[in-house]
């Protein structure tokens, strides 16, 4: 049974999360997509990598000086983006930037080229979960084994997530847009087809109101191959006013380091509708500092206690972590081990451990029973197949 939870958990590595918060590191990378899900609250990822891209005959027409222009380039540089969970768990505010080393070689309107190193984007934004789905819980069905292990319909409802951010335009020439900034809008959908199986379909507007404006489709698959290895396929569709259509197609896959840290390898082809082909390759790791805490249950009539550490602002709970993995000693944070659980009178509600620990009992019989019960029908099933 452990083992199941195991790669299940795994299964949020790569741009997936079940739940708003999952123990293991939930990260974009290394596809374009996105998921609905944000990061969860107080959780602060980052999430970088090195790419290198050589683009074939790029054609487009300029309307500022109503001039078309073809070039071929190559570049080589860094993409970064900062996550965090402030406010709402379904709430994520995020900041994306590529920081590039470009050279042009134009054969339109005339021969020509030109070298720059700077910012080609610096996007902020904010996602939103607008609907979660709820799926059933196989694991408690016991009496069947194909009642358990039958397809649940529920999953192909997909989780939604809207996102809206604004595209600044303190860029280096190459990529400033003549009409200044522009907004970026986008509907994030993701289905949990099985435990080890995610689909994620983007649908993206960026630049919008520009004459740089661009639509695109994005479909992600994913799949969990072992407890610490993810590998995804992702096709892409570009629709612009002045620019061919073009589509892309990438793969790769990602490695989980530990709970908190994640690295990954992606390659792409690029084609446009006059066959002119680019690729990118890109390596690079997200890396998580975790600060979450889970609501505690208290043993009263209505009441959800908070976590001390839950009460701290934003800051407080940035700074106040040990960069080494442990937690600082800081009193006012984890080094309190009692939350008062307060009723509707405003009193302190008494703490039954006896009853809490028969609780404990219990739970623990029954895992134990469950596995013996999967045990025997293993066992069970390896006789029948001989």
């Amino acid at each position: 049974m452990s083992h199941i939870f195991k790669i299940f958990f795994l299964l949020l590595c790569v741009q997936i999360s079940y739940a708003q918060y999952t123990p293991i590191i939930n990260s974009k990378r290394p596809g374009f997509s996105d998921s609905p899900y944000s990061v969860g609250t107080k959780v602060y990822q980052i999430e970088g990598g090195l790419f290198y891209k050589n683009v074939g005959n790029y054609l487009y027409y300029d309307q500022s000086d109503l001039t078309s222009y073809a070039y071929s380039a190559e570049s080589f540089g860094t993409d970064l983006m900062l996550r965090a969970g402030l406010f709402l768990e379904k709430l994520e505010l995020n900041v994306e930037l590529a920081f590039v080393n470009e050279d042009r070689d134009y054969s339109m309107p005339t021969a020509f080229a030109e070298s720059e190193l700077g910012l080609s984007k610096l996007t902020v934004g904010a996602k939103y979960l607008v609907y979660m789905p709820e799926y059933a819980d196989k694991s408690k069905e016991i009496r069947s084994w194909k009642a358990r292990h039958a397809f649940d319909k529920k999953r192909l409802i997909p989780a939604v997530g809207v996102y809206a951010g604004l595209n600044t335009n303190f860029l280096m020439d190459m990529y400033k847009n003549p009409d200044g900034i522009s907004p970026r809008f986008a509907i994030f959908t993701q289905n949990d087809l099985s435990n080890r199986w995610i689909v994620l379909l983007n649908f993206i507007a960026d630049k919008s109101f520009t004459d740089q404006a661009e639509n695109s489709f994005i479909g992600t698959t994913t799949y969990t191959l072992t407890e610490k290895l993810s590998v995804f396929g992702e096709g892409q569709l570009f629709f612009r006013k002045e620019v061919p259509n073009d589509f892309q197609f990438g793969a790769g896959g990602a490695y989980l380091v530990n709970k908190n840290l994640q690295v990954d390898f992606a390659a792409r082809m690029i084609y446009d509708e006059r066959y002119d082909s680019s690729y990118l390759i890109s390596t690079g790791a997200s890396w998580r500092i975790d600060r979450h805490k889970d609501k505690i249950i208290g043993n009263t009539e209505d009441e959800d206690v908070l976590n001390p550490d839950e009460k701290k602002g934003f800051f407080s709970g940035l700074f106040d972590f040990n960069w080494f993995g442990s937690k600082s000693n800081n009193k006012t944070g984890d080094d309190v081990k009692v939350s008062k659980a307060k009723s509707r009178s405003g009193l302190q509600a008494p703490v039954n451990k006896k009853a809490q620990r028969a609780r404990e009992k219990q739970n623990k019989q029954l895992i134990k029973d469950q596995e013996k019960k999967e045990k025997a029908e293993r066992k069970y099933r390896e006789k029948e197949n001989g």
